[in-house]
């Protein structure tokens, strides 16, 4: 049915369930660009050689100088790593095990039954999804139907007994978890639902100390009077400041989000009206005209200098592009772009090109062709190496992001095997694209998932989301504002770790994380909160120091 279909919303979910055992949730897409570490590294070009690159094919990426182009051919970049630098990417997401991880199982459900049922009613090669805990009557609540001649068979899951599940014995943890969403008729069948919304503006109205917030938008409203935007979670943190304004307690609302959201090159562009929309509205949501949060501050006699700070955050690093990989360029008469395609393609040769079964194509014999190409282009590239002198060792330092870390040393330091005039040519800068959605409220509670603040994400009518609140009842020993606090280990925890990155006080981060216990399954190990000065610098969310 054409009137039943939605070309304008999405399902903007980013969440993963493995066998009703463990699951992932949060705001990281699994799409090109994403991968990062937390020196956040701009610079990717090697003059020891392409093979040295992180970044293969479309992974490296700067939506702000060009968004991604024909996707379907990974391995194409029209992005030059000698002339540009990657846009670098933090994100947030939780790894969990517990009763929480059948909740978000359930939801997917839902889903998959709602989507049988408009779509596949007739069709034998979609089932029905059953599952534990949801029979008789509250198979509604999975969007179960049983027609009186069902087409497909009716699977019940989980396919082993939950009570086997490692979460299902023993001792449950400390972190009590809720679920919330935003979801509705056109994307799960069901009543709307803006959990998300409803969960941001009660733990952002109690708050009593802090609240800290990472999001992609920040586009919200105070009242009615902004329309066309609803999403109340901006009157709920006026509400929140003016109460502490008049108490005179200390309060802070910290923020951080991108400098420039959605991705756009030149804001004066045409093609970045969209963009410079988004920036509009987030103006308007925080301090321009009578219904922004700041005025309404104001407005009741409180400063809301004194509560609210929004940061945005930038990452530097240095092309090594050096004089005699120019040299190379020249003399071979190929950029080093086509040489990073090449060796993208041969990363990847097998695993695009293997299928079975099936009769070639001209794009296969065009492919190839183009394969052929620029492995011919690489290999001209490549014998010039020894004319230019790199052949020998190279020795100047093919990103400099870690000296932005703690005991990453000084810019100063880094090796550079050229004219030191040229080096400052290749210095970089970007944004550093804040794409979580995290709340952190008193270092007590977390609200982590897929929703940013804005009506897409908080009305539930609009895309689809999915998010966890998760308060630990172990508490450690804290202060706030100079006083002794007791804050609940996951907050304090997350909250301490996310500011030393930002900071620089954490260590870079090797490529290998297979050794890095915060790079492993929960169930595997607990994180290393990796305690130190730093970690105590940063413990008191409320100090002037």
């Amino acid at each position: 049915n054409a009137g039943d279909m939605t070309f304008y919303w999405a399902h903007h979910e980013k969440f993963i369930v493995i066998d009703y055992e463990i699951a992932f949730i949060g705001g990281l897409d699994l799409c090109f660009g994403r991968w990062d570490s937390r020196q956040h590294p701009c610079a990717d070009v090697h003059p020891a050689g392409v093979q040295n690159e992180m970044f293969p094919g479309q992974d490296f990426n700067n939506n702000r100088i060009m968004d991604f182009q024909t996707v379907e051919d990974w391995k194409s970049n029209e992005l030059s790593k000698a002339d540009y630098g990657r846009m670098p990417w933090h994100d947030v997401a939780m790894c969990l095990i517990g009763d929480c991880v059948f909740d978000i199982a359930e939801h997917f459900v839902l889903r998959w039954n709602f989507v049988k049922r408009d779509k596949y009613k007739r069709s034998e090669k979609v089932d029905w999804l059953t599952m534990t805990g949801r029979e008789g009557e509250n198979e509604d609540l999975i969007a179960v139907q049983r027609p009186k001649h069902p087409v497909g068979e009716y699977i019940n899951h989980p396919l082993s007994p939950l009570e086997n599940r490692s979460w299902a014995k023993g001792q449950q943890g400390t972190v009590h978890a809720q679920i919330i969403r935003s979801s509705s008729d056109w994307s799960s069948g069901i009543l709307t639902e803006h959990s998300i919304q409803n969960a941001y503006c009660e733990i952002i109205e109690n708050a009593q100390h802090f609240v800290y917030i990472e999001n992609q938008f920040f586009i919200t409203a105070t009242g009615e009077e902004q329309a066309p935007i609803h999403n109340t979670i901006g009157r709920a943190i006026v509400n929140a400041c003016v109460k502490a304004g008049k108490e005179g307690r200390k309060f802070r609302v910290i923020i951080i989000i991108p400098a420039v959201p959605g991705f756009a090159g030149d804001l004066r562009d045409d093609a970045a009206m969209g963009t410079r929309a988004i920036m509009d509205y987030q103006y308007k949501s925080i301090h321009r005209g009578p219904q922004s949060i700041f005025e309404q501050i104001k407005a009741q006699g409180v400063d809301p200098k004194q509560h609210i700070f929004i940061f945005n955050l930038r990452s530097y690093d240095r092309l090594n592009k050096t004089a005699a990989m120019v040299e190379q360029e020249e003399k071979s008469g190929v950029k080093y772009q086509d040489v990073q395609r090449a060796e993208a393609e041969e990363i990847m040769a097998e695993g695009i090109h293997s299928t079975t079964d099936r009769r070639p194509t001209l794009r296969d014999e065009t492919g190839g062709k183009e394969k052929e190409r620029l492995i011919e282009q690489k290999r001209k590239f490549e014998e010039q190496r020894t004319e230019v002198g790199l052949d020998k060792e190279v020795t100047s330092t093919d990103s400099i992001a870690a000296t932005a870390m703690l005991n990453g040393g000084k810019v100063s330091e880094q090796r550079w095997d050229d004219d030191l005039e040229k080096e400052k040519e290749n210095f970089i800068q970007e944004e550093l694209y804040i794409h979580g959605k995290l709340l952190i409220v008193d270092d007590r509670i977390v609200i982590c998932g897929s929703s940013n603040i804005n009506d897409r994400s908080q009305l539930g009518i609009h895309d689809s989301e999915l998010s966890i609140v998760m308060e630990d009842y172990n508490t450690i020993d804290s202060t706030m504002d100079g006083q002794p606090f007791k804050a609940g280990h996951h907050a304090a925890t997350l909250r301490r770790l996310l500011w030393r990155e930002h900071l620089g006080l954490l260590p870079a981060q090797p490529p290998d994380a297979s050794k890095d216990p915060n790079a492993q399954p929960v169930d595997v190990c607990p994180n290393d909160i990796m305690e130190g000065p730093e970690y105590d610098f940063v413990a008191d969310p409320m100090s002037d120091k």
